[in-house]
Protein backbone atom coordinates (compact mmCIF):
# COMPACT_ATOMS: atom_id res chain seq x y z
CA UNK A 1 0.00 0.00 0.00
CA UNK A 2 1.68 3.50 -0.99
CA UNK A 3 1.22 6.10 1.34
CA UNK A 4 2.27 8.34 3.73
CA UNK A 5 2.28 7.17 7.15
CA UNK A 6 2.51 10.72 8.87
CA UNK A 7 -0.65 11.44 6.64
CA UNK A 8 -3.10 13.67 8.70
CA UNK A 9 -6.82 14.62 7.85
CA UNK A 10 -9.67 12.41 8.00
CA UNK A 11 -9.17 9.87 5.56
CA UNK A 12 -5.44 9.10 6.96
CA UNK A 13 -7.14 9.35 10.53
CA UNK A 14 -9.10 6.32 9.83
CA UNK A 15 -6.42 4.20 7.68
CA UNK A 16 -4.64 4.79 10.99
CA UNK A 17 -7.28 3.48 12.82
CA UNK A 18 -6.85 6.43 14.76
CA UNK A 19 -10.63 7.30 14.18
CA UNK A 20 -13.69 4.83 13.38
CA UNK A 21 -14.62 4.39 10.01
CA UNK A 22 -17.79 7.00 8.86
CA UNK A 23 -21.27 5.49 9.49
CA UNK A 24 -21.78 5.48 5.44
CA UNK A 25 -18.41 3.93 4.72
CA UNK A 26 -19.05 1.05 7.50
CA UNK A 27 -22.13 0.38 6.12
CA UNK A 28 -20.82 -0.04 2.78
CA UNK A 29 -17.87 -2.61 4.36
CA UNK A 30 -14.66 -0.02 2.74
CA UNK A 31 -11.29 -1.36 2.95
CA UNK A 32 -8.49 0.21 1.70
CA UNK A 33 -6.54 -1.89 -0.71
CA UNK A 34 -4.03 1.06 -2.00
CA UNK A 35 -3.90 4.71 -2.22
CA UNK A 36 -1.10 6.55 -4.04
CA UNK A 37 -1.40 10.72 -3.07
CA UNK A 38 0.89 11.91 -5.37
CA UNK A 39 -1.34 9.99 -8.29
CA UNK A 40 -4.67 10.83 -7.07
CA UNK A 41 -5.56 7.24 -6.63
CA UNK A 42 -7.40 4.94 -4.50
CA UNK A 43 -8.34 1.03 -4.52
CA UNK A 44 -11.04 -0.42 -2.03
CA UNK A 45 -13.25 -2.59 -1.54
CA UNK A 46 -17.22 -3.30 -0.37
CA UNK A 47 -19.07 -5.89 0.77
CA UNK A 48 -22.41 -5.63 0.05
CA UNK A 49 -24.97 -8.16 1.74
CA UNK A 50 -28.55 -9.43 1.20
CA UNK A 51 -29.73 -6.26 2.51
CA UNK A 52 -28.35 -4.54 -0.54
CA UNK A 53 -30.42 -6.10 -2.73
CA UNK A 54 -33.77 -4.85 -4.71
CA UNK A 55 -36.44 -7.34 -5.22
CA UNK A 56 -34.12 -8.91 -8.29
CA UNK A 57 -32.35 -10.02 -6.00
CA UNK A 58 -29.44 -7.49 -7.06
CA UNK A 59 -27.35 -4.92 -5.38
CA UNK A 60 -29.61 -1.93 -5.74
CA UNK A 61 -28.03 0.94 -7.70
CA UNK A 62 -27.89 3.28 -4.94
CA UNK A 63 -25.54 1.24 -3.30
CA UNK A 64 -23.51 1.23 -6.32
CA UNK A 65 -23.60 4.82 -6.72
CA UNK A 66 -22.66 5.40 -2.95
CA UNK A 67 -19.58 2.77 -3.33
CA UNK A 68 -18.45 4.86 -6.35
CA UNK A 69 -18.82 8.06 -4.36
CA UNK A 70 -16.83 6.42 -1.14
CA UNK A 71 -14.25 5.56 -4.35
CA UNK A 72 -13.32 9.23 -5.65
CA UNK A 73 -13.81 11.32 -2.89
CA UNK A 74 -11.41 9.17 -0.63
CA UNK A 75 -8.95 9.40 -3.98
CA UNK A 76 -8.79 13.52 -3.61
CA UNK A 77 -9.52 13.46 -0.21
CA UNK A 78 -6.09 11.52 0.56
CA UNK A 79 -4.68 14.16 -1.41
CA UNK A 80 -5.19 17.15 0.93
CA UNK A 81 -3.71 18.62 3.86
CA UNK A 82 -5.41 18.41 7.12
CA UNK A 83 -8.48 20.61 7.88
CA UNK A 84 -8.90 19.82 3.94
CA UNK A 85 -12.62 18.55 2.54
CA UNK A 86 -13.54 17.43 -0.65
CA UNK A 87 -17.99 17.65 -0.86
CA UNK A 88 -19.33 15.76 -4.19
CA UNK A 89 -20.84 18.74 -6.17
CA UNK A 90 -22.16 16.22 -9.13
CA UNK A 91 -22.53 12.65 -9.42
CA UNK A 92 -22.83 10.60 -13.01
CA UNK A 93 -23.27 7.05 -12.69
CA UNK A 94 -23.50 4.48 -16.07
CA UNK A 95 -24.61 1.20 -14.62
CA UNK A 96 -23.41 -1.50 -17.18
CA UNK A 97 -24.71 -4.76 -15.43
CA UNK A 98 -26.51 -5.92 -12.72
CA UNK A 99 -24.49 -7.81 -10.05
CA UNK A 100 -25.36 -10.06 -6.44
CA UNK A 101 -24.21 -9.39 -3.22
CA UNK A 102 -20.12 -9.69 -2.29
CA UNK A 103 -17.25 -7.62 -2.82
CA UNK A 104 -16.62 -5.34 -4.69
CA UNK A 105 -13.65 -3.27 -5.68
CA UNK A 106 -13.65 0.45 -6.43
CA UNK A 107 -10.54 2.25 -8.31
CA UNK A 108 -10.83 6.02 -8.09
CA UNK A 109 -8.93 8.76 -9.22
CA UNK A 110 -8.52 12.73 -9.63
CA UNK A 111 -8.43 13.40 -13.52
CA UNK A 112 -7.87 17.24 -12.78
CA UNK A 113 -7.74 19.01 -9.64
CA UNK A 114 -7.63 22.63 -9.80
CA UNK A 115 -7.37 25.17 -6.95
CA UNK A 116 -11.23 24.66 -5.88
CA UNK A 117 -12.92 22.34 -8.28
CA UNK A 118 -11.54 19.24 -9.44
CA UNK A 119 -12.62 16.41 -11.68
CA UNK A 120 -12.87 12.61 -10.10
CA UNK A 121 -13.66 9.07 -12.07
CA UNK A 122 -14.36 5.87 -11.07
CA UNK A 123 -15.23 2.56 -12.02
CA UNK A 124 -16.51 -0.65 -9.80
CA UNK A 125 -16.12 -4.25 -10.56
CA UNK A 126 -18.27 -7.29 -9.13
CA UNK A 127 -17.87 -10.12 -7.07
CA UNK A 128 -17.07 -11.64 -10.80
CA UNK A 129 -14.33 -9.36 -11.54
CA UNK A 130 -16.64 -7.73 -14.24
CA UNK A 131 -16.87 -4.06 -14.32
CA UNK A 132 -20.12 -2.97 -13.27
CA UNK A 133 -20.71 0.73 -12.86
CA UNK A 134 -18.56 3.57 -14.02
CA UNK A 135 -18.70 7.12 -12.75
CA UNK A 136 -17.52 10.71 -12.95
CA UNK A 137 -17.52 13.66 -10.44
CA UNK A 138 -17.13 16.88 -9.37
CA UNK A 139 -15.99 17.52 -6.05
CA UNK A 140 -15.28 21.36 -4.31
CA UNK A 141 -12.26 21.61 -2.27
CA UNK A 142 -13.14 23.42 0.91
CA UNK A 143 -11.66 24.25 4.42
CA UNK A 144 -12.63 22.89 8.04
CA UNK A 145 -14.09 25.67 9.99
CA UNK A 146 -12.91 25.92 13.57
Amino acid sequence: MDMDANGRGPIWDMIAGRVPPAPAAATLGWELIAVDPEQGTLEVAFEAGERFTNPMGVVQGGFLAAMLDDTMGPALVATLPAGQFAPTLDLHVQFLRPAGPGRFVGRGRVVRRGREVCFLAGELTGPDGRLVATATATAIIRTVRP
